[in-house]
């Protein structure tokens, strides 16, 4: 079999599938079949699907869920969540009714600045550079008036522009630093146009200004790229309510006991890297399933959130607790850019009815019920952990999970979910479980 190919990326859909069953499995007939059952029925549907990436050859479902009764700022919530793994839904739902009836969630937006960096390299000398810089702003500003002006009737736009020396670090690297305004869009694609004609006008600025002539070396852009990491987009999400109204948890641990605990558990992901990985990502289970669901950019939300847990050198919780006068307080500032408008947010179908369920929140609006989402997560898994333990609730979730990978029957799986109410869950017990129902009909 030929399992390399020129000329893929050209091929027709079908025959990109083609080569793909033929090549790479043992029963390309069904292959074919499953991966095209996948297909959506709508041709014209399924065209912009195949337009979101390259070499399409199927889609890929994955749950699309709710989380109801989130009071977010006196406001209800209904939350759209797309994920596959057990019991986030349903956490993050009980996390939601838990605090609608003590006061609900409360956000805030901080800040909403955004970062794009033009990285250079140049021999020059750099006081000379300094010293016009008020006039290198100007033309930079000139020269993008087309693609901002836009931005800029919307509120939005460049913030500030500065030069920044980092030979200290790396020989002749320096950069032009610029923070952004991108109203309700995430941004990405208007800052790098504006960063690209900024690397441009730099080299022209230099090679034609007149105290750059004769001697200097010529600037080499690097690149020229937004930056994921906005600490200074950052948005802040907490409950609180006086410790004896937490109420009694399971096993009949009281308020104080369970508030005590729980604010250990999260010292304990300040202070140790392994328990705070683990942490943040039950905190990303909630904000990547709602990023998903809004077809933002779950990756880019990730990467600047863990970057932000180990801003002081160290990788730490993103959450917070305090216990003070009485009152059990739990936050999260996380930096988070995204947008609701722009990208897939009106192409993908599912996308733009999850924001029509959110009632079309603004892109602040957005940043809040999705960090919230987060915290609720956080709240929800804590709680199991310092009372029940994580395993009992999920390991019910999961429950379905292990009877379809054991192809169980629909009466055994009602008899499975009637004997598993008050018994532990593992792979093992459901098994043998199985096994003694289909020991039972043979002897019948």
């Amino acid at each position: 079999m030929k399992k390399s190919i020129s000329g893929f990326s050209k091929m027709s859909k079908r025959k990109k599938l083609r080569w793909i069953v033929e090549n790479f499995f043992k029963d390309p007939e069904t292959v074919a079949r499953e991966l095209m059952s996948f297909w959506h029925r709508n041709e014209d549907q399924q065209r912009i699907f195949d337009g979101f990436s390259e070499n399409t050859i199927s889609n890929y479902y994955l749950p699309y869920g709710v989380a109801p009764n989130f009071t977010i700022n006196q406001q209800t919530y209904c939350i759209p969540m797309v994920i596959e793994e057990s019991s986030v839904v349903a956490a993050a739902a009980s996390a939601a009714k838990f605090w609608a009836t003590r006061g609900g969630f409360k956000a805030k937006v901080i800040s909403t600045k955004k970062v794009g960096q033009v990285h250079f390299s140049w021999e020059g000398d750099f006081t000379k550079l300094q010293a016009v810089f008020e006039s290198l702003k100007e033309r930079l500003l000139a020269d993008v008036s087309l693609i901002t002006k836009n931005m800029y009737s919307r509120g939005g736009g460049i913030y500030d522009i500065q030069l920044r020396d980092l030979t200290d670090q790396e020989e002749n690297y320096y950069q032009i630093w610029a923070n952004f305004e991108t109203c309700d869009s995430m941004g990405a694609n208007f800052i790098n146009s504006v960063l690209e004609v900024f690397g441009s006008s730099l080299k022209d600025f230099v090679e034609h200004h007149p105290d750059f002539q004769g001697s200097e070396k010529e600037i080499t852009i690097i690149m020229a790229i937004l930056s994921n990491y906005t600490p200074e987009c950052i948005v802040r999400t907490e409950v609180s309510c006086p410790i004896s109204d937490l109420g009694v948890f399971p096993e009949n641990m009281d308020a104080t006991t369970f508030a005590h605990k729980f604010y250990k558990a999260v010292r304990i992901a300040h202070i140790d890297t392994n328990r705070a990985t683990t942490h943040n990502k039950g905190i990303f289970n909630g904000i990547d399933a709602v990023a998903l669901a809004t077809a933002n950019d779950f990756r880019a939300i990730e990467a600047c959130g863990h970057t932000y847990a180990a801003r002081d050198g160290q990788y730490r919780s993103l959450t917070n607790c305090s216990l003070e006068n009485g009152v059990f307080k739990f936050w999260m500032d996380l930096p988070i850019a995204l947008g609701t408008v722009g990208g897939l947010t009106k192409l993908h179908p599912i996308a733009k009815r999850s924001l029509e369920l959110l009632g079309n929140p603004s892109a602040e609006e957005l940043m809040m019920i999705i960090a919230t989402a987060g915290l609720a997560q956080n709240f929800a898994a804590l709680r199991s952990l310092v009372t029940t333990g994580i395993q009992k609730g999920h390991m019910k979730m999961h429950l379905m999970n292990i009877l379809n990978h054991l192809e169980a029957s629909q009466e055994n799986i009602i008899a499975a979910k009637l004997y598993f109410t008050d018994r532990a869950v593992s792979f093992t017990a459901v098994r043998e479980f199985l096994a003694q129902q289909d020991l039972k009909k043979e002897r019948v």
